[in-house]
């Protein structure tokens, strides 16, 4: 079985509307989950934030970035929060851990307790970025993979894969089943930012986009049945 990172965009919780909770999808996304759990996956989780805050738009209004992306942080601990709590009422075992130290609220993160967690069977959630300003949560997320010894990282979105360019705007825009690192750094597509890319490829960590609305990819993912994108 593999031991798998999934990093989910926070405009997800929000369901159509993007921003704030959509109760349905969190109970979409814990069911899902559960699912791996089920047939003995190991799974680590982050989340991003835009559906509560964007740190780099308040930065904008600011013009301090630090100030913005500690916002966004905390924005990503309450989505951690909110989505352990629908996993608690699915009977999914988890724990949440954050790069910001909050006492009461989440674990800090250390590498071994989140190793103890994963081989316990449990969900890792792991919130607060990296820690520091200037990272995304992609590259949270592929840090965070690198560290616990994943075997992918799957980011669920609301597109099906990766296209040549954005498929809402161009109907020409063409959808690849696998295409390497280098090929994306060099056509610059939309995968994850470029410092998420560059680590993994670096570490040899496969990435594979696909779309989190449809039932049971998350599953097909981690079980390396053929679903969305595949970058390696």
């Amino acid at each position: 079985m593999s031991r798998v990172l999934l990093k989910l965009s926070g405009e997800a919780l929000g369901g159509s509307q993007g921003f704030g909770f959509d109760s349905k999808i969190l109970q979409f996304l814990s069911l899902e989950i559960s699912k791996l759990i089920a047939v003995g996956h190991s799974v680590g989780l982050v989340l991003g934030g835009g559906n509560l805050v964007r740190g780099s738009g308040f930065a904008e209004l600011s013009d301090d970035r630090v100030v913005g992306d500690h916002m966004g942080m905390l924005a990503t601990i309450m989505n951690a929060l909110a989505l352990s709590s629908f996993l608690n009422r699915n009977q999914v075992v988890n724990k949440v851990f954050s790069a910001l130290g909050i006492a009461g609220v989440a674990k800090d993160y250390d590498k071994n307790d989140a190793l103890e967690v994963l081989s316990s069977g449990s969900v890792g959630i792991f919130a607060g970025g990296t820690g520091n300003p200037f990272f995304t949560t992609d590259t949270a997320a592929c840090l965070r993979a690198i560290e616990l010894q994943c075997d992918v990282v799957v980011k669920a979105t609301n597109v099906d894969g990766v296209y040549s360019s954005d498929p809402k705007t161009d109907r020409s825009a063409k959808k690849y089943d696998a295409i390497t690192f280098d090929e994306v750094i060099e056509n610059n597509l939309s995968v994850m930012d470029m410092t998420a890319v560059l680590l993994c490829r670096d570490h040899k960590m496969p990435i594979i986009v696909c779309n989190i609305g449809n039932e049971d990819n998350l599953l097909k993912a981690a079980n390396g049945d053929p679903v969305g994108t595949r970058v390696s």
